[in-house]
């Protein structure tokens, strides 16, 4: 398996506060993580930091047995153990009050991938040309939308469709929604913060994730670039996962 991360601060914002981390267990199970902060002065940074961070020490701490076959995944409690941090952190630093972050976790094994994730970051799926959003915001925006009181095209240009109803860390206690997916030769998938599903629309996003005359990389790039063009107006972020390499190497097509 193949991954990619890229990030970029946008045209607005003076720190990127968003983090991600990508790699390989010793087991062979595929991590992607990215996770975008929120605070005060330097606060939400410092929130996704920690967040990563936590969740890097225990999957490295999950040993070499580890596997998802079977459904045998702590990823719940690694996000609620990261959650414990940046929110004991907050309590014991007034500066960081109220700081938090989302976060949108990948492990991918063989056929099986896992799914977890707090806020509005999300994971899609590029299967045979097609995206599927694989998470679902947890925003006021989304659950006005889900309601009836707002359409799809009133919530993407809402003034409050940055406002979470669920974020890792500024609560004591968090809801983790997590969920097990298959996962088929030539598969691929995104997972990125609000600075890229906030401003490019998931056709466009489809189209360059599907177009086989690019690699992995220069998808990425492409994505960052994408959004730039759109305004920038975040800390955009990017972590791609594929097969890219096993595909090829058995005479497969990649997405």
């Amino acid at each position: 398996m193949k991954t990619v991360l890229r990030s970029h601060v946008g045209k607005v914002r003076q720190i990127n506060e968003d983090q991600a981390w990508s790699g390989s267990l010793p087991s062979g199970i595929t991590v992607a993580i990215v996770a975008d902060g929120m605070g005060g002065h330097r606060a939400g940074d410092v929130a996704s930091a920690l967040a990563v961070d936590s969740m890097v020490q225990s999957l490295q701490a999950w040993g070499e047995g580890s596997s998802l076959i079977g459904g045998a995944s702590p990823l719940t409690d690694m996000i609620r153990k990261a959650n414990k941090v940046v929110y004991e952190t907050a309590s014991l630093n007034e500066q960081y009050h109220n700081m938090g972050t989302t976060v949108v976790a990948a492990l991918v094994e063989g056929s099986t991938g896992l799914i977890g994730h707090i806020g509005d970051s999300r994971a899609y799926r590029l299967r045979a040309g097609r995206l599927e959003q694989l998470t679902e915001d947890h925003t006021l925006v989304n659950e006005l939308t889900k309601s009836g009181q707002l359409s799809p095209e009133e919530a993407a240009h809402h003034p409050r469709r940055n406002v979470l109803t669920r974020a890792l860390g500024t609560d004591r206690e968090v809801e983790v929604d997590v969920q097990f997916i298959d996962w088929q030769l030539g598969d691929r998938i995104l997972l990125c913060s609000d600075g890229l599903s906030g401003l490019v629309e998931d056709s466009v996003i489809e189209a360059t994730l599907g177009d086989s005359g690019s690699h992995l990389e220069q998808q990425a790039e492409k994505l960052i670039d994408l959004a730039l063009a759109a305004g920038g107006d975040d800390n955009i972020t990017v972590v791609l996962v594929s097969d890219e390499g096993l595909a090829n190497a058995t005479g497969g097509e990649t997405a």
